[in-house]
């Protein structure tokens, strides 16, 4: 049976996904590729998660695509009006017509002397193996595994006579209406979970290990409306999209360099928006400085709303045990509870748990160096789309689409079949890739590639810095590439 080829395979038919299918799409037109995708929808995380209130914590000018005005009212958009909007620019943009649906990727091999990927997928309810190959693969599946989320053993917890669920698989049929809901955590999907569920819950309870930053946000961008009535869409996007970005790049530094000084101000602007005498030291004052984890961000502070208004509380304690009624905290104290929701993390996995081999030799991503934070040293015409762990997903991802379709074009030009990044400066140090302290992070880490001390293995989190490199950088520098001469041997091996 003949296996069927292309120039690109992207895995991941979610936000960089279809980003990607659409650089490839205008930069390299005679390029063929498809889209291979695990599930059976278009939309990755934003199809994935379906809980109460479930949104963007980024502004939809930064996460939205550079080439596609995000023409909403609303700056930070809920889940279903990102998914519209992924699923609309597949539509427009006939990206649809190139993925194949319920394709799980599982394995890739690298040939050297064929220079072509074979790659292996699991194809339908029967799991039936189906082979194609490319000259360069192109992982778009993010970094956490779209199968489970992570939950932490709890003591006791089949002795719940109530219902716990994880926010990652939200069932269609439960009922939070009249009930008591505790939700177990303290990022981003428990300070979205709250105030949604808290609108007709009995009263929900938000129990955490330690606090986290949050951080109050409007929900609409005012300039952005303005300048939309004004300019053409693209021009008024490009403008809002800067003024975010520069707005966040100064933010970000300012909490590296005064931390101090950001700790008072976000202690501040929490405090206003609660009621007297609320413990803000207790429930909203991390131990670790900002930016050391993501910070959360609540549009028009909902959550502290939902608070003053009595329909929600806070509680910072440790779980002892689940009871038959509830929680059991180590104060002794018991919170009664009809639902239990653990928004307690995701879990981390490399390259969307994909075996890669090149030559026959399995590929060990921890021992590999990033390079610029999208290709892994060592490992030829392959590349990942992996986001800020610090601003907007999709502002890395559209750099990162463009430097591919950047090297796809040199290597085009001057008649290369491979590239693959080489670290050949022995005084390169490493350090790990995302430098979080969220348990997340620290909890699977290890098996991520490592960033180096140097350019252009280090990763700087920094929008204006990557676009000198990524857009306007050699696609030569630590790569080596081969050609093949007019007998088919390879040769001219180059190291830029």
């Amino acid at each position: 049976m003949a296996i069927d080829h292309f120039d690109v395979l992207i895995v991941g038919a979610g936000l960089s996904g279809i980003g990607a299918g659409y650089h490839l799409k205008t930069r390299c037109p005679d390029k063929t590729y498809a889209i291979l995708e695990a599930r059976g929808a278009i939309g990755g995380t934003w199809d994935l998660f379906r809980y109460p209130g479930v949104r963007s914590d980024s502004d939809m000018y930064t996460l939205g695509y550079s080439f596609r005005p995000w023409t909403d009212a609303k700056a930070i958009a809920d889940g279903p009006s990102i998914l519209s909007y992924v699923r609309a620019t597949a539509r427009d943009e006939g990206i649809d017509r190139n993925i194949r649906f319920d394709h799980r990727v599982t394995r890739a091999e690298w040939s050297s002397e064929d220079a072509r990927w074979t790659v292996e997928a699991q194809h339908g309810p029967e799991a039936e193996i189906v082979r194609l190959t490319c000259n360069f693969l192109f992982m778009c599946s993010g970094y956490y595994d779209y199968r489970e989320g992570y939950t932490p053993e709890f003591e006791g917890v089949d002795r719940f006579t109530g219902r716990v669920v994880h926010p990652q698989h939200w069932p269609d049929d439960i009922d939070w209406a009249g009930k008591r809901v505790v939700v177990i955590g303290s990022g981003a999907t428990a300070v979205t979970l709250v105030p949604a569920i808290a609108e007709s819950a009995a009263h929900v309870t938000m129990l955490q290990r330690s606090p986290s930053y949050v951080l109050s946000v409007p929900d609409e961008d005012v300039m952005a409306n303005r300048l939309r009535a004004l300019l053409p869409p693209k021009l008024a996007y490009g403008i809002v999209r800067w003024k975010n970005v520069l707005r966040f790049m100064l933010f970000f530094t300012l909490s590296r360099r005064a931390p101090a000084v950001v700790k008072r101000m976000l202690r501040k602007q929490v405090q206003a928006q609660l009621p007297a005498g609320f413990d803000v030291d207790a429930h909203f004052t991390p131990r670790y400085d900002p930016w050391d984890q993501r910070m959360c961000f609540v549009p028009h502070g909902d959550l502290f709303k939902a608070i003053r208004h009595g329909r929600a509380d806070m509680v910072t304690d440790r779980i002892e045990t689940f009871t038959e009624q509830g929680i059991e905290l180590a104060s002794g104290a018991e919170l009664a509870a009809d639902i239990i929701v653990t928004a307690t993390g995701l879990k981390l996995i490399v390259g969307g748990g994909v075996g890669l081999s090149v030559d026959g030799v399995p590929v060990d991503a921890a021992k590999a160096l990033s390079y610029k934070g999208m290709m892994m040293s060592d490992v030829p015409n392959f590349a990942s789309c992996i986001g800020y762990t610090n601003a907007s997903w999709t502002l890395k991802c559209d750099l990162t689409c463009e430097y591919v379709c950047r090297l796809l074009n040199h290597m085009a030009a001057d008649g290369y079949r491979q590239c693959t990044p080489r670290n050949v400066d022995p005084s390169i140090t490493t350090m790990p890739i995302i430098d979080f302290s969220s348990g997340y992070v620290q909890r699977s880490i290890h098996e991520f590639p490592k960033q180096g001390s140097k350019k252009p293995w280090r990763l700087y989190q920094n929008y204006a810095l990557d676009i000198a490199m990524l857009k306007y950088g050699s696609v030569e520098d630590a790569m080596e590439f081969v050609r093949a001469d007019a007998t088919g041997d390879r040769r001219a091996d180059v190291v830029g």
